[in-house]
């Protein structure tokens, strides 16, 4: 911004502060470049609250979220998945509002809404026609504050959260495995248990529980709008100010993270499952997202997981025809996580087989260089992945949040555009060696369950 537009913004701050609460008042902290042509801009509440400004006059919608510095890496043994039942929550009953009036208000007003809940964040998300920026900036302050939590609502929330996990991981393979490799491969930190929560737990759960929850964590010092679209500063900063600006900030707890210890050895687990096939699943310690080697990990993973012409996937779905399907995913979190492998065998084809030519590929990626062309790929896959993630004001909005939330710098994603840019295959010589080995990996063996396929079969013949 031009000297004479810095001092035109300090003049609205100021007309604005003047007339505003001392929580209400405005602070512009910062101006943080995104991409080639937009500019977030970041600004600080009286109360703590944060906002990230983006302002795109491309089309005329609003994508306006809010994300909590709040996941399931927050919670205690005991009291897992409150995070997420709080995603739930959130949709119910406002004081001055009955049960359903949020979601109608929107629906009629022709907005989209939406919620996710993951390790690290909890955010909650609106798109909207330009004109109808007053009454989403009036729904979302009313609910970041006014949530009405008596034992009606918790205990209605608590079955539908009981019943999502029932269908999402006790009654699903895939979930059910998942959930098992993150409580083998991590022994201290918080990301041992899953985002849903163990089910003593959500059965547990106290209305009291959540209202401590939410006082805590559901305030404008642990928040951040983030808003993209169709809508000048002045006038955005005037509403948020009325808006927000009566809402008390919370006392936050200081977050006692327990790092996990380095894993020495490898980690088995054999399970029978109701599946036709053998499944194995493979979880590596990975790098945090701000970690200097997490680019180079994510972009060997290209190479060796993503797309028909990567490697495992001609390997083993083409050329040996040992799997139907072959996945991997690094983990893009704020601590430590894991580089998770997922691989379906074919009929015949067992989990130990899998992994021999797992073990193989990966100690050919350990001792020769992987090509320029195979690099050049895979940073192209990764790169178009993010910038189509970005043609909307709401891919911009979650990614601007995502980054904000995980690594601090809203405008990362284009630092990590150019950091994969800049990876060679020395680096993926040296990641390979650093973290695919068996002493940091936890191994689930899942095998068909052959009693259920037998007393399915007794049953059909009766």
């Amino acid at each position: 911004m031009s000297s004479s537009g810095s001092k035109l913004r300090e003049k609205r701050l100021s007309e604005l502060n003047a007339g505003a609460t001392p929580d209400g008042q405005v602070t512009h902290l910062e101006t943080v470049a995104f991409g080639p042509s937009l500019a977030v801009e970041r600004f600080r509440f009286g109360n703590g609250l944060e906002l990230l400004f983006c302002e795109d006059h491309s089309a005329p919608v609003i994508a306006y979220h809010t994300w909590f510095r709040v996941g399931s890496r927050h919670e205690r043994e005991g009291k897992t998945g409150l995070a997420h039942l709080f995603e739930h929550l959130m949709f119910n009953e406002v004081e001055g509002r009955k049960a359903g009036e949020f979601d109608r208000k929107l629906e009629e007003a022709g907005a989209e809404s939406n919620a996710s809940t993951w390790l690290d964040f909890t955010q909650y998300n609106v798109s909207i026609p330009k004109d109808q920026l007053p009454l989403v900036v009036q729904l979302e302050s009313e609910r970041m504050s006014r949530l009405v939590l008596r034992d009606p609502q918790v205990k209605s929330e608590k079955e539908v959260v009981a019943n999502e996990r029932r269908y999402r991981v006790d009654d699903d393979v895939e979930g059910a495995v998942s959930e098992l490799l993150w409580a083998t491969a991590f022994e201290n930190h918080a990301y041992r248990w899953p985002t849903i929560g163990w089910m003593k737990d959500i059965e547990g759960f106290t209305t009291e529980d959540c209202l401590e929850f939410y006082r805590t964590y559901y305030a404008p010092n642990n928040a951040v709008l983030v808003i993209v679209g169709d809508v000048s500063e002045a006038a955005l900063l005037k509403r948020l100010s009325a808006a927000y600006g009566a809402l008390p900030a919370s006392k936050l707890p200081i977050e006692d993270v327990r790092p996990e210890p380095p894993q020495v050895a490898e980690r088995r687990v054999e399970v029978t499952k109701p599946t036709a096939t053998e499944k194995l699943v493979v979880g590596y310690h990975s790098p945090a997202m701000g970690d200097f080697d997490h680019p180079a990990l994510s972009l060997l993973a290209e190479v060796l997981f993503s797309g028909r012409a990567s490697r495992l996937h001609q390997k083993l779905v083409r050329e040996l025809e040992l799997a139907t399907e072959v996945r991997a995913f690094v983990g893009p979190f704020r601590d430590p996580g894991l580089f998770e492998l997922f691989i379906s065998a074919r009929e015949g084809t067992s989990a130990e087989r899998l992994l021999e030519v797992i073990d193989a590929e990966f100690a050919r990626v350990q001792s020769e260089p992987i090509s320029a062309e195979e690099i050049a790929r895979a940073a192209a896959r990764l790169e178009l992945g993010l910038l189509a993630g970005l043609e909307t004001v709401d891919g911009k909005a979650s990614t601007l949040g995502f980054y904000e939330i995980v690594l601090g710098r809203p405008g990362a994603a284009f630092e990590r555009l150019d950091t994969t840019r800049r990876v060679t295959a020395s680096d993926l010589i040296r990641v390979a060696r650093r973290y695919l080995l068996p002493r940091y990996r936890s191994v689930i063996l899942v095998r068909p369950d052959l009693s259920a396929e037998s007393g399915a079969d007794a049953e059909a013949a009766q």
